[in-house]
């Protein structure tokens, strides 16, 4: 093994966050947003720019790029400015405990998936932030709606995650992929013992908490369209509108890779030997197939529901799923003791 300085290793390391964050967000973008969307809607989506419409996602980009950057003469500039970056820093910190291989990984810590819940909540600030400092009623109502839905979603996501912790025995996410590619299910090894056979109550609470953590419809009450403009979001324009943007796909990809850490393996496959180099190099694309494979629930979710009202979604976070989580929990635990 080849042994490098340690800022070599450190701008590596960053090149390599960067396009993990970014490099998945452009074909969720081009495949759920614009052609399932235009499929579900029986309609051809973007079709012009590039083959069958790949190229239409650099055109949104260029466009966004483009566009003035506006300040309201009320807001608060300083804030204003940086609630986007606050809001992508939560993706970018997200993102280095996701393990992609036996060795490949950014940072291997041992409370992995605490760090991860834990750096999540910070895109909350950014959304108030960016809700406060627009000076505008529409922004304000939806930093709002986004702080009280993301706080409630919270706990289901969490509690959601302690099967999955309490089965493996450990916090550490490369460890929790290795417990499910060498675990057995009743003496059974054949397979591994992937999470979301013995865990599918906690991984069906994961994803709906997930949908409602990354606002994707039916949870879209921050940015209603219809009745509060786009919500945070109203006031900006230009490349933070573009890095609002940007965040949200990121962070759904991202959560998209912790899904499938936690529940389908990670970058492994059932079946095969976890500790070959070979993972070292599949690994990565493997991840890609299982998070679109999640995606594909998110999106198919968001096009084919309706927006909760508000007191409803209160309701399904505090009455549905944070009772099942913790019946999840209890379940789990003495099926732990007993086998």
């Amino acid at each position: 093994m080849i042994a490098l300085a340690y800022w070599v290793e450190t701008i590596f390391r960053s090149l390599g966050g960067l396009a993990a964050v970014l490099l998945p967000a452009g074909p969720i973008v081009y495949i759920f947003l614009f052609k399932m969307m235009s499929f579900m809607q029986s309609r051809l989506g973007p079709t012009e720019a590039g083959p069958a419409g790949t190229l239409q996602l650099i055109a949104e980009v260029g466009k966004w790029i483009q566009k003035e950057d506006i300040f309201p003469r009320k807001a608060d500039r300083l804030v204003f400015a940086a609630a986007p970056f606050v809001v992508l820093a939560s993706s970018f910190l997200l993102v280095l405990v996701v393990p992609f291989g036996p060795d490949a990984w950014f940072v291997n810590l041992d409370t992995g998936i605490y760090f991860a819940l834990a750096v999540s909540s910070v895109s909350v600030i950014g959304i108030l932030m960016a809700g406060w400092a627009s000076a505008s009623k529409y922004s304000m109502l939806g930093g709002l709606r986004a702080a009280g839905q993301l706080i409630a979603y919270e706990l289901p996501l969490v509690l959601a995650v302690m099967g999955v912790v309490i089965q493996a025995g450990t916090l550490n996410m490369q460890d929790i992929v290795l417990a499910q590619a060498e675990g057995e299910i009743f003496g059974f090894g054949g397979i591994g013992n992937p999470f979301i056979l013995t865990q599918f109550l906690g991984f069906v609470i994961f994803m709906i908490a997930m949908q409602a953590e990354l606002t994707q419809p039916p949870f879209d009450m921050p940015v209603a369209e219809s009745e509060l403009v786009t919500g945070y979001m109203t006031e900006y324009s230009g490349i933070r509108f573009l890095l609002f943007f940007i965040g949200e796909f990121a962070t759904a990809g991202i959560f998209g890779m912790i899904a499938s850490a936690l529940f389908l393996g990670g970058w492994w496959v059932p079946g095969l030997d976890p500790d070959s180099n070979l993972f070292n190099i599949l690994g990565p694309g493997i991840m890609m197939a299982k998070v679109m494979g999640v995606m594909f629930l998110v999106f198919w979710f968001r096009f084919t529901y309706p927006r909760f009202r508000e007191d409803q979604l209160q309701q399904l976070a505090w009455k549905v799923l944070i009772p099942l989580s913790l019946v999840n929990i209890v379940i789990t635990g003495i099926l732990k003791v007993a086998f």
